[in-house]
């Protein structure tokens, strides 16, 4: 069997965008690591890890799989019964049941300030769509990255829809179910309160948990190579378990 290493495919959540993965891609490049960064609708849940999926199709050989956030939702749902997915990595990110979604998985703990901090748009499909307001992004989303960073991020942030935020997950076995899974996320993430993280990595019966202390919910963007040495553990152990085949 090849021994050639695993792709690995990043999906941002709400409110950020592909470059968000900018640091990550940076640091698997230097290792030999190929990455591809999904660019995430952010219309609906089903929709949005469809798209996923056929990123992942399109890819020849296997597959590691990272989201961020609402990106969690996304890559469970994207990885369900897809044997083509080896590992999945959730940075900050929901790690949802059949039935949740993510507006309930952030409020089944105290602790997140988001709902204060946005604004609601109609869309012409009908609905809402949210935004974080300019003036409190940094503090809410990205409190440890530099003012020009974080004032970049916020001016290139994906609106959310409101309904993508309330799709519960469908899939009967949510990927972690069935593939491996690694975790890092930030003790001080705003967005989704850390019992929340904790709870998820248990939950999946993480191969590899890591809490940033004092970081921010940004964790792609303001500590890269923590979260880059949790992907590659996770490419390590896929190629150790092709080459052991």
């Amino acid at each position: 069997m090849s021994n050639r290493k695993p792709t690995v495919v990043l999906v941002h959540g709400a409110f950020a965008e592909s470059a968000s993965w900018n640091g990550v891609i940076e640091r698997l490049h230097a290792e030999g690591v190929t990455s591809v960064a999904a660019a995430d609708p952010l219309r609906s849940l089903a929709g949005d890890a469809a798209a996923v999926r056929d990123v992942v199709a399109s890819i020849d050989g296997p597959v590691v799989l990272v989201g961020h956030s609402y990106g969690g939702l996304v890559i469970s749902e994207a990885s369900a019964a897809n044997d083509q997915v080896a590992a999945l990595v959730y940075v900050c990110a929901f790690v949802p049941e059949t039935g949740d979604s993510a507006f309930a998985l952030s409020t089944s703990e105290p602790g997140s300030t988001l709902g204060e901090a946005l604004d609601a748009h109609p869309i012409s499909t009908g609905g809402v769509e949210f935004t974080i307001r300019r003036e409190v992004f940094r503090e809410q989303f990205a409190a440890d990255v530099d003012p020009k960073t974080a004032g970049l991020m916020g001016a290139t942030q994906r609106p959310v829809t409101e309904a993508a935020l309330q799709e519960p997950v469908r899939a009967a076995r949510p990927g972690w179910m069935d593939t491996p899974s690694w975790h890092v996320f930030a003790s001080e993430d705003r967005n989704i309160p850390v019992a929340v993280h904790r709870a998820g990595a248990e939950r999946a019966r993480s191969r590899g948990t890591r809490e940033i202390e004092g970081a921010s919910h940004a964790l792609s963007v303001s500590q890269p190579d923590a979260v880059a040495e949790v992907v590659l553990e996770a490419v390590r152990a896929v190629s150790e378990t092709r080459a052991a085949a």
